[in-house]
């Protein structure tokens, strides 16, 4: 797999070193394993502890607390990286770095204090509730309600589709504080939801695994709150009303690792094609000499270079502090739908083989809607985008 850096990345050398390990592990330990991980949908320990030891988990930590400090293009490329070899391994850091994020980017110094060194190091791990069973995209409809009770809150509600959300040991949440803001958006806060791994901690119930078409492995569920208290010094940043903008700049960088994953996947469906075609033979030769092949092998592979690109830059915005929206909405958008029309092109050259689950491009072709649909749907990016832009555009 090709990849771009920066010449002027102070963190190359690192990032190379790093690239390197990650890469030995998805050969050696993914990508052996991931058929049967994926086929009975199990979480898969042994892979999440190799990645605690490998120091993933505190990629983007700074160092004083005990992690990496590297860059988000780092991140993105060891996403694409773990993607190529199992979509699903990517998903254990996507919710556990939106929440390093936050905590990095808005706690209070108490707060970073508590938490950062043990997220580095994987002891805990994040989960990022924001969806409930009636609030997905329209996030001001979230019904989750926390109430000042002296020192705590009491947290009631249920909340949908946590990644990480019975292993996680932190979940940041998102509750209505004020039940009659002056703007709806307003009344929202963000919880740093302390929780021991498992069914029960406290008031939080985790319902069962949700199983789903792809993305097998990882452990998606509901969660419902139910008198559970919460001190109140755990209200991100030490501010009611935030939470709001505080959860949409973490999305961007949700959209990023949508972004990568998709990139890592479609780029295994392409090489998965490509090794295919040399060796398949049909009429004497092998399919790759079919002009039908070479011209689907040329849209896969150019969409897949223009994906890459699209994705690092909305990394390298994100990590000069930019504003993102606009470039994280375009590549969720661009490469979730072109993984998933680069997945759709692999079946075709394996023909029945690509229906049969020995070979990759079964499980690869079960994943891609994810991407689609996770961290807001090809619609809402369109939404995103095209509001953006009348903005960036608008006439005087």
């Amino acid at each position: 797999m090709a990849h771009t850096t920066d010449a002027t990345d102070e963190h190359a050398e690192i990032r190379e070193e790093l690239l390197a390990v990650v890469r030995q592990f998805r050969d050696k330990e993914i990508i052996p394993n991931a058929g049967r991980y994926d086929a009975d949908d199990v979480y898969p320990v042994e892979l999440v502890e190799r990645m605690k030891e490998l120091g993933l988990f505190g990629i983007t930590v700074p160092p004083e607390y005990g992690g990496l400090g590297l860059d988000i293009l780092t991140y993105a490329q060891i996403v694409e990286e773990l993607a190529y070899g199992w979509m699903s391994v990517s998903g254990f850091l996507n919710t556990h770095f939106m929440g390093c994020f936050l905590i990095k980017t808005f706690g209070t110094d108490a707060q970073k204090d508590r938490l950062l060194p043990r997220m580095a190091t994987g002891e805990v791990r994040g989960a990022y509730s924001l969806s409930e069973p009636d609030a997905g995209s329209d996030v001001a409809s979230i019904r989750t309600k926390a109430e000042r009770d002296g020192d705590e809150y009491l947290v009631n509600g249920t909340k949908m589709w946590l990644t990480n959300g019975r292993e996680a040991g932190l979940v940041v949440t998102l509750v209505r504080t004020d039940p009659d803001p002056a703007s709806r958006h307003r009344g929202m806060s963000v919880l740093l939801v302390e929780k021991e791994p498992g069914e029960r901690s406290g008031g939080i119930t985790v319902g069962p695994n949700i199983h789903k078409l792809g993305y097998r492995g990882v452990e998606t569920v509901e969660l419902t709150f139910d008198d559970h208290r919460v001190p109140a010094d755990m209200v991100l940043g030490g501010e009611e009303g935030q939470g709001f903008f505080q959860m949409m700049a973490a999305v961007e960088l949700g959209r990023i690792n949508i972004s990568a994953r998709a990139v890592g996947v479609a780029q295994r469906a392409f090489d998965e094609s490509i090794r295919y075609a040399q060796q398949r033979q049909t009429f004497g030769k092998p399919i790759a000499e079919h002009q039908a092949i070479q011209f689907k092998l040329a849209e896969m592979g150019t969409k897949l270079h223009a994906a890459r690109l699209v994705c690092y830059d909305a990394a390298r915005r994100k990590q000069r502090g930019e504003r993102s929206d606009l470039e994280a909405g375009m590549a969720k958008y661009f490469c979730s739908e072109t993984c998933w029309e680069i997945c759709q092109e692999a079946l075709r050259i394996h023909g029945g083989n690509g229906y049969a689950a020995e070979y990759p491009i079964e499980r690869l072709y079960r994943d891609a809607p994810l991407m689609i649909v996770g961290e807001g749907t090809s619609e809402i990016q369109k939404l995103v985008i095209g509001r953006r832009l009348l903005e960036e555009h608008a006439v005087d």
